[in-house]
């Protein structure tokens, strides 16, 4: 699935949320959550009162790039990338896609049903602070093109790495969440 593919998908949803910060919803809240199903972030992408409905081609696409986008963050392999747009797009349009990523995902996070203990884990709170400068990068307008570059492919990486981190370091919470509680008499 491409950046292209899923804005086209939201696009024709009449979705005002971007492809880059669709998928850093879908990522936090599947690192926050166990079962966050295709269905319920597809209902987060249509806005309420909106006159676009989810067709079975969208319902498709949508399904797939949650299955793929699960499925990366489980790898053992490390395969999980964000979605942005290819280096052909001009690097402050990718610039401003990581950025809207990483703020997608501050939100997954909440919306995945964050609380107070995801902050004290030291390592997932520092990535999310991380997160939070990265949500209001810009490209300097200063800066050679090589440097730019050379930024854009380490706040990528450091997405990328912080994501996958993230996922792993909450797998006992999810597990914990997702478990009924014991009716205590």
């Amino acid at each position: 699935m491409t950046y292209a593919q899923l804005q086209a998908v939201l696009d024709g949803l009449g979705s005002a949320v971007g492809a880059a910060e669709a998928h850093g919803c879908l990522c936090g809240a599947l690192c926050a959550r166990e079962g966050y199903a295709a269905p319920e972030w597809a209902g987060e992408l249509i806005e309420a009162g909106a006159s676009h409905q989810l067709d079975d081609q969208a319902e498709r696409v949508l399904q797939v790039l949650h299955q793929a986008t699960l499925e990366a963050l489980q790898s053992q392999d490390f395969e999980f990338a964000p979605l942005v747009p290819d280096e052909d797009v001009v690097l402050d349009q990718r610039v401003e896609a990581l950025a809207a990523w990483s703020g997608g995902f501050l939100y997954g996070i909440g919306a995945g049903g964050a609380d107070r203990r995801i902050a004290e884990i030291d390592d997932i709170s520092e990535v999310l602070r991380d997160f939070s400068e990265i949500a209001r990068a810009r490209l300097d307008p200063l800066e050679t093109a090589d440097a730019g570059e050379a930024a854009f492919s380490e706040l990528f990486e450091y997405l990328r790495a912080g994501a996958q981190l993230a996922f792993d370091e909450l797998a006992a919470l999810r597990a914990a969440r997702s478990r009924p509680e014991a009716v205590i008499h």
